[in-house]
């Protein structure tokens, strides 16, 4: 997962990350509306989107910032504390959040299995998982000014059948950014009609698919799996802005 998060952070101060943004947290916040009492992890990019239930009825929120970055790119006005590592050896422990957030994170994993087994581990048996990815069959993948033309984008079979062989049972299935990726003010004011009409009208070409998933206990090890090989983990625990 080696993608520049200074890019992210400046693709999402223009009209059309502000947008984007909002539009994410939205849906997000229609599958999670609140979550009181809870700790959550946010991987990949996930700061800008954690703000929607850091605080929130005593929740906890933790992003995770790769340790190959340097200190002046890390995410100054995150919305959580930040935890330094790699999100393919997590340091935390076993079953140590309620949820977790997946965003800009999957489509640049130098290991994909690897990251969710990671996820699967840290995540409690009751716990869910949010996974945000580029729709392969949606524009936004297509177009390279946005960092959803970036990584490997998933269509929703892909995503559904990757999870499910990592030991996750999707339970929701969702599709946001219906707007076209222009930079136009104009066309980007009419966003928030784009994402409701989109899902009816064409409900497989949003731009990015958000997954949801718990821990599948109905086979322990998937056939063919070999079990990870336990690394070290260090924990720096930096102060949340």
């Amino acid at each position: 997962m080696r993608h520049e998060v200074h890019g992210l952070r400046d693709f999402y101060a223009t009209p059309a990350g502000l947008v984007a943004a909002r539009l994410l947290r939205a849906r997000l916040r229609e599958v999670w509306p609140r979550l009181p009492g809870r700790s959550v992890l946010g991987l990949g990019y996930a700061s800008p989107f954690l703000r929607l239930w850091n605080g929130e009825g005593g929740a906890r929120c933790i992003c995770l910032v790769p340790e190959h970055l340097p200190p002046w790119r890390w995410p100054r006005s995150a919305a959580s504390r930040t935890a330094i590592g790699e999100p393919e050896t997590l340091p935390f422990p076993d079953l140590a959040f309620d949820r977790i957030l997946l965003v800009h994170g999957l489509e640049h994993a130098e290991n994909v299995r690897r990251l969710l087994r990671e996820a699967w581990r840290v995540l409690k048996d009751d716990g869910r998982i949010m996974v945000v990815v580029p729709n392969r069959h949606g524009l936004w993948a297509h177009l390279e000014h946005t960092p959803f033309g970036h990584g490997e984008p998933y269509s929703t079979r892909q995503l559904d059948r990757l999870l499910r062989r990592q030991m996750f049972a999707v339970t929701r299935r969702e599709t946001a950014l219906f707007v076209p990726p222009f930079r136009k003010r104009l066309l980007l004011r009419g966003a928030g009609v784009w994402d409701r009409l989109g899902p009816k009208l064409c409900p497989g070409f949003g731009g990015v698919t958000l997954v949801e998933a718990t821990k599948d206990f109905s086979e322990l090890v998937p056939a063919g799996a070999k079990p990870a090989t336990a690394r070290r983990r260090r924990v720096v625990v930096a102060e949340g802005a």
